[in-house]
């Protein structure tokens, strides 16, 4: 569980009800289903047009690492291949076809089995950083849903603010329909800036957070594996694997 994103998100929406209150109003007075509907149900349909029904699912996915964090496993990824540098110099690159199927990481897989098919270090190197390329372009366009999300949200509370005052022109003859209007209207900003500033772009700056690591991890695998096929000494793969772990820990420290 990621502590901090949890106290982020509650702390940030109680000092707004805890600031309500000491300005002497209402909690109830925030609570306003049109508002609501019109802030939420309009930024999900502007997100929905512009994002593929794939990417936009995969955002929603992608959400649950805001409050559980990918698990940190970097340093038992060098102990294993440091473990497989051993291997591979004692009985050759082909003793490591039987580690293929004990690993569930598809990348993983993918390394061990261009290691045990004998491709040269620079193809290597090259083939599996493509693929990071890839895998990282595709989780970024899922977090910049959430971004995206964010720019919408404050202008769609606008439209929400102009409805209800638009409302409340339509009745300036009924003082009994004014409030009901006006209240619409100031709410559904607040719903707007607030959702933008207070979830949506902070998800969005987290999710590029784990990306980042995720991705730092990936490419110390490279190392190591292309260190394997160049029969590099286990220590020495273990020492140029080891140098990524201060950036791994400055994304997953929070």
């Amino acid at each position: 569980m990621d502590a901090t994103s949890l106290i982020g998100l509650v702390l940030g929406l109680a000092a707004i009800v805890v600031g309500q209150i000491l300005e002497g109003g209402h909690i109830g007075s925030l609570l306003q289903p049109t508002a609501f509907l019109i802030v939420f149900g309009g930024t999900t349909g502007a997100v929905l047009l512009q994002t593929p029904l794939p990417i936009f699912v995969g955002a929603l996915r992608l959400l649950k690492w805001v409050f559980v964090t990918p698990a940190d496993d970097s340093n038992a990824l060098i102990e294993k291949t440091t473990e497989w540098g051993r291997v591979a110099r004692r009985d050759g690159l082909l003793s490591l076809e039987a580690r293929i199927a004990q690993e569930r990481d598809p990348f993983v897989q993918k390394g061990l089995q261009l290691l045990v098919d004998g491709i040269e270090p620079n193809r290597m190197r090259e083939v599996l950083e493509t693929e990071i390329d890839m895998a990282e372009e595709q989780l970024k366009l899922r977090a910049k849903v959430w971004e995206s999300a964010g720019g919408y949200s404050p202008t769609i509370g606008i439209l929400g603010a102009v409805m209800g005052l638009i409302h409340v022109m339509e009745n300036l003859a009924d003082p009994s329909q004014l409030g009901a209007g006006i209240a619409v209207a100031f709410v559904a900003t607040i719903y707007g800036v607030g959702a933008a500033n207070l979830i949506f772009i902070p998800v969005s700056k987290k999710l590029m957070t784990h990306i980042h690591t995720l991705t730092v991890q990936r490419q110390m695998l490279v190392d190591g594996l292309v260190g394997i096929a160049q029969g590099d000494n286990p220590r020495l793969i273990e020492s140029r694997m080891g140098s990524y772990l201060a950036e791994i820990r400055s994304g997953t420290s929070s």
